[in-house]
């Protein structure tokens, strides 16, 4: 199976990071921005690093931006930079283009443009932190939409040895448990015969209220 190819546009604090991580997957990466230090810095991370003029659609070309499955325009302060370059490679008919956000006017204009997925880091972390300060048995929480979500979220006495069919999660509170971290082991898809042990770490999708409800009253 051929392996997909990335591309990072923007090698800011978030675009360089991201080259990083690829580097680390072992996934080829092409990094560009205009700024010749930048390029220079994730040389090493990437399969290959450019210095270019993103929101020019000949540069893009000449990159072959045409070849890779996912583009990702991440741009610092540079919001004229991210519109532009997200509306070329739209035009371009690039098979997916994902962007960072800087601000709600900034994610707003990228969805005008057909951008297929907005990162906007500040926000989702905000919401992260947010849900974990509330209740110590939240772990972590990723935004899937307005009304959904994804929680890790700790398994207490209340519900230790308990099996998931006795929980029955899904008919008391509309949500549902997807997987169960126990140490390194993780049990995806678990049966309903499957016990939950105090300290379990329970991955729990579904709307954001239902996810609430079952973290006050059934953990």
């Amino acid at each position: 199976m051929k392996k997909k190819q990335f591309a990072v546009l923007g090698l800011g604090r978030f675009g360089g990071s991201l080259v990083k991580e690829f580097h680390e997957l072992g996934t080829e990466v092409l990094a560009v921005d205009k700024d010749i230090d930048k390029v220079n810095e994730m040389a090493q991370y990437s399969t290959a690093a450019v210095q270019a003029n993103t929101m020019d659609e000949i540069t893009l070309k000449n990159l072959g931006i045409r070849n890779f499955d996912l583009v990702f325009v991440s741009f610092g302060d540079d919001i004229e930079a991210s519109i532009l370059t997200s509306l070329v490679l739209k035009d371009m008919g690039i098979k997916e283009v994902w962007a960072k956000a800087q601000n709600t006017y900034h994610e707003k204009v990228l969805k005008k443009i057909g951008v297929d997925r907005i990162i906007n880091p500040e926000r989702d972390m905000a919401k992260r932190i947010a849900h974990h300060m509330v209740s110590e048995k939240i772990l972590d929480y990723i935004e899937l939409s307005e009304e959904f979500g994804i929680v890790e979220i700790m398994a207490t006495d209340k519900i230790h040895l308990h099996t998931l069919i006795e929980l029955d999660v899904r008919a008391k509170y509309g949500c549902n448990i997807v997987a169960i971290k126990r140490g390194t082991d993780i049990i995806v898809s678990p049966m309903a015969e499957d016990k939950i042990f105090k300290g379990d770490i329970l991955i729990v999708i579904g709307k954001n209220e239902d996810i609430n409800r079952f973290e006050e009253e059934g953990v």
